[in-house]
């Protein structure tokens, strides 16, 4: 009896630590510390609040730039930086496996910036391009940016969860600065097996299935506000001009 006991409660445990494991989400700020090269862009993310945003997602990308890349990003006002940092996060799972295998080597990407609904036109995607001197480039889809963000090197993957990649230089659409959200090297395409692959339950987080691969836009609070201001107004008017007509019918 004392030995059934045992393996039942052995067998408890076990099964307690394998729950526990499958819901533990991975956790961007404890992956880039391992690297000082990104300790900028690792401390941007948290100033912001994005690593906590990056975190809350089951299925991601983030494209990060060294410190030195770094400075064209920290020279930018406060409200501007977290803009052009959620440009740099993409909803769904890359690596360079799979963007080798797009389709005609070219294609938009849905970054974390495209659902705050301050993204105007293409500016919440990222254009990524296998160039004709093979390179893996990106660069903002907005009209006039430069395509000249190339892939480094990966630095963590957890397929098909998350995928950490470094980029030569910070994605700036050109007319970030100006939209509404909250207050290069030539290295060679790199392979999976360069990057450090989350496998331990502190660092990963069960495969969702289910997980989308972009999040919908979100639309601007002004706009809800200004259609009930419209709708409001239109009752009002409608009420005035009911009592002038009672009045006229009382004289």
């Amino acid at each position: 009896m004392a030995c059934l006991r045992a393996t039942t409660a052995a067998l408890l445990l076990t099964l307690v630590s394998s729950a526990a494991a499958t819901t533990t989400k991975f956790n961007i700020t404890e992956v880039l510390n391992k690297s000082p090269e990104f300790l900028t862009f690792n401390g941007l993310l948290s100033k912001t609040n994005l690593a906590e945003e990056i975190n809350k997602r089951q299925t991601i990308t983030v494209l990060v730039v060294d410190n030195s890349a770094a400075s064209g990003i920290t020279s930018l006002p406060t409200d501007t930086q977290k803009k052009v940092l959620a440009v740099h996060v993409i909803l769904d799972y890359y690596d360079p496996m799979k963007l080798e295998n797009i389709e005609k080597g070219t294609a938009l990407l849905t970054s974390l910036f495209q659902t705050t609904g301050a993204a105007t036109d293409s500016m919440g995607f990222v254009n990524y391009t296998h160039s004709a001197d093979d390179q893996m480039v990106f660069g903002s889809a907005e009209p006039g940016a430069p395509l000249s963000s190339q892939l480094v090197k990966v630095v963590a993957c957890r397929p098909y969860n998350l995928s950490v990649m470094q980029v030569s230089a910070a994605i700036i659409p050109p007319s970030i600065s100006s939209s509404a959200y909250g207050s290069s090297s030539n290295a060679s395409v790199p392979t999976i097996t360069e990057a450090e692959t989350l496998e331990s339950p502190d660092e990963a987080s069960a495969l969702d299935d289910d997980a989308p691969a972009s999040s919908p836009p979100v639309h601007s609070a002004d706009t809800a506000a200004g259609a009930h201001t419209s709708a409001g107004n239109t009752v009002v008017v409608r009420t005035r001009v009911w009592l002038v007509g009672l009045v006229i019918l009382m004289v």
